[in-house]
């Protein structure tokens, strides 16, 4: 019961956050629901002594939620579901090569630049060692599907690009999540007996696994919707595997996230040239599964909005913050120019390309969910609040002049 009624205040909260968007400001939804909550939040803060308890009671809601179980578990899979079966598997097909190079190859580099930056660096209010650098440059390297996939919709890039960075985005959180759980269990265990071929077989594991479980949900799902040309039939196949994936995934410890998106992009493409489904039972799909998409994220941003009030003593953050957010910018673009340098990729990027790869490179709830599954350590609440101005930063700048810099930059060139 008292999910539910976290859920249901959340919901309402949500609800109501985006009708002032739409009405008064008019930004994107994400973006609006989240600069509402900001607000409120500190609002609460700096006059909740007026109102008996507001404060202790809204901390106490979201401390309801196990964000990183929510978010990871339940929310991300079916807005990754959502994401993948609106994309053209021909489209990324023919950026397959940028794509799966991003979503390794710069995960890593960008992880190695973001830690080495932040430890030599010398800021104040964050000294914290070289391992626990390493992994805030793991939490923060990968780009968020949610944030990118709902921002892009409004943004003014050409196709290519923005398939690029939408399937960057989809196939990046199986690196990330591997590279960010080998570095935690190094941090939190010294003794802990990792080598090369451990890590490599985790990741074939991960990543191989959630492949090959996704086809096979995929394939199934797809041949039996076929069959039938029934909406209601049809939404509730998706559902369970979105549902059932997910159980399936975390029994046989495979990625969940790609097990999703492999699923999500072979049904939503199988299925839209099949001839056998009609145009009502497609409609209602992708009404159904965008629906789904638009409350999930409302209710995600309206979370990291109000996660300020989670985050003590903000304030004294505020120089690593900033300087988080150039060095996450910087590494970003090292991670891009060299790929884009060395390896044999079929068109070779100019700076405009670049500047519109690491300025819609968006960061979002998955880096603030790994952040928060950090376990208790003096570092802990350090890289949870640089993370948070890292995001929020992302987000909200990044998120709502990217359609600006795309623009300024293709009328160049």
């Amino acid at each position: 019961m008292e999910l539910y009624y976290s859920l249901s205040v959340m919901i309402v909260i949500a609800s109501f956050f985006a009708y002032l968007n739409v009405r008064f400001l008019k930004l994107p939804s994400t973006i609006g629901v989240m600069i509402i909550a900001m607000a409120a939040s500190i609002m609460i803060v700096t006059f909740g002594s007026s109102i008996p308890n507001i404060e202790s009671r809204i901390s106490s809601l979201l401390h309801s939620f196990d964000f990183t179980e929510v978010l990871m578990g339940a929310m991300l899979n079916f807005m990754l579901f959502a994401g993948a079966i609106h994309i053209n598997l021909r489209d990324l097909n023919e950026q397959r090569t940028p794509i799966m190079t991003f979503s390794t190859v710069s995960v890593i580099i960008s992880t190695l630049v973001v830690g080495t930056l932040v430890y030599f660096i010398p800021m104040p209010g964050l000294e914290i060692p070289y391992i626990y650098c390493l992994l805030f440059g793991a939490l923060i390297s990968p780009t968020d599907p949610v944030a990118v996939l709902s921002i892009l919709k409004g943004a003014n890039v050409r196709k290519s690009l923005e398939t690029k960075i939408a399937g960057e985005s989809l196939f990046n959180d199986g690196m990330a999540v591997v590279v960010f759980a080998v570095i935690l269990q190094l941090a939190e265990n010294e003794n802990a007996s990792l080598n090369i071929f451990n890590i490599i077989w985790l990741f074939i594991k991960e990543a191989g696994g959630g492949f090959i479980l996704g086809a096979i949900l995929g394939v199934t799902a797809s041949k039996a919707m076929r069959k039938i040309d029934d909406y209601k039939v049809s939404v509730l196949i998706t559902l369970s595997v979105v549902m059932g994936g997910y159980l399936i995934a975390h029994e046989l410890h495979v990625s969940g996230p790609l097990t999703m998106v492999f699923a999500g992009l072979i049904i939503g493409n199988f299925n839209r040239k099949s001839s056998t489904m009609s145009a009502t039972t497609k409609d209602y799909l992708d009404k159904f599964w965008e629906l789904n998409d638009e409350i999930l994220n409302a209710i995600l941003f309206l979370f990291i909005g109000l996660d300020l009030l989670l985050i003590p003593d903000l304030n004294a953050y505020w120089v690593p913050g900033i300087a988080s957010i150039v060095i996450v910018l910087t590494s970003r673009f090292i991670s891009i120019w060299i790929p884009g340098k060395f390896i044999k990729l079929k068109e070779r990027f100019g700076a405009g390309t670049i500047k519109i790869l690491v300025w819609g490179g968006l960061r979002g709830g998955v880096s603030i969910a790994l952040a928060l599954s950090i376990g208790d350590s003096p570092y802990t609440k350090t890289i949870i609040a640089i993370t948070y101005f890292v995001v929020v930063f992302s987000i909200i700048v990044q998120g709502l002049t990217i359609g600006k810099v795309a623009n300024k930059v293709l009328a160049k060139s």
